[in-house]
């Protein structure tokens, strides 16, 4: 309202409801009768494959937002993720016994293949946000699949997170998002250091290694990734098996692989998600300095 800034919206239709349709046409002309331009109503395929739904229709999402960045040259795309959005997101973490980047949350600020995403209302709760719609004469569409208890999140929402207020006392879900502020910068210290030493144990493309055919394998010195301290050992793995086309690794496969790089572990190969194959190599000449050193190999095994 104080002109100082231009706003569009991306209104992604995933074509999972009955009436998805009609709810991206009227929230269309909501936001267009709001002044806000351009307004873009995308439909997406929801892929169907290994990803469970809810991280299959973020990846349809998050690629109609990238191609609407793209066409309009937005600075950033503002997420309405709140402290309770917050608190679910730190809660699932636990469960599945994640690392501090899961208990770090949904950062205020992230950038993801070139797109920078914003979240400014993550102080606020879900509860405010109805206050706001309601004061500025807004009907929120509430989403069906919210009240789904099939789905993990939902269950967390509706059951989990309600159980821990009544037992625990006192805010939980406002603690869950403290949680996640403070561990947020630990996590991205980490990442930011991680890739420096993924960067600086990297063996350039082309370095000749037997058995190994593929340019997009990726070679790191085995013994400068094992001198690294676990926090940061174990990113550069996961790093080095997204690098080959892999997924993020869980816990028991990471374990695997840092114990095969340790040298502690059998000849190999050790098999990674995604369809990536690690391998260890010996005296491999470093094509730049001449040195000979033992190598890790990450291979993606698909055509």
């Amino acid at each position: 309202r104080r002109g100082d800034v231009r706003v569009g919206a991306i209104i992604v239709d995933h074509g999972l409801q009955e009436d998805s349709a009609a709810v991206a046409a009227q929230t269309a002309q909501t936001l267009t009768d709001l002044g806000l331009h351009p307004v873009i109503t995308e439909k997406v395929q929801v892929p169907v494959g290994n990803m469970g739904p809810e991280m299959a229709a973020r990846t349809a999402r998050y690629t109609a937002f990238t191609k609407a960045v793209e066409a309009t040259g937005a600075r950033a795309v503002l997420l309405g993720h709140t402290l309770d959005d917050q608190a679910e997101t730190v809660l699932l973490g636990l469960s599945r016994g994640s690392g501090t980047r899961s208990l770090a949350g949904m950062p205020p600020v992230r950038v993801e293949e070139g797109v920078t995403y914003l979240r400014p209302f993550l102080g606020l709760r879900r509860t405010d946000m109805l206050d706001i719609c309601d004061a500025e004469t807004l009907t929120p569409w509430i989403d069906p699949t919210n009240a789904d208890e099939t789905l993990m999140r939902a269950r967390i929402r509706h059951s989990v997170l309600p159980y821990l207020e009544e037992h625990l006392g006192g805010d939980v879900a406002r603690s869950l998002a403290r949680t996640a502020s403070v561990a947020g910068p630990d996590a991205e210290y980490l990442d930011e250091q991680a890739q420096a030493a993924y960067k600086q144990a990297l063996l350039p493309t082309g370095t000749a290694v037997r058995g190994i055919e593929r340019e997009d394998a990726v070679l790191l010195d085995r013994a400068q990734v094992a001198a690294l301290h676990p926090a940061l050992r174990l990113r550069v793995l996961a790093t080095a098996c997204k690098t080959a086309g892999g997924e993020n690794p869980g816990f028991e496969r990471l374990q695997a692989l840092d114990s095969f790089t340790a040298g502690y572990a059998v000849a190999g190969p050790v098999q990674m998600p995604g369809h990536v194959s690690a391998y260890r190599r010996r005296k491999i000449v470093h094509p730049a300095t001449g040195e000979r050193l033992d190598v890790l190999v990450l291979v993606p095994t698909r055509p």
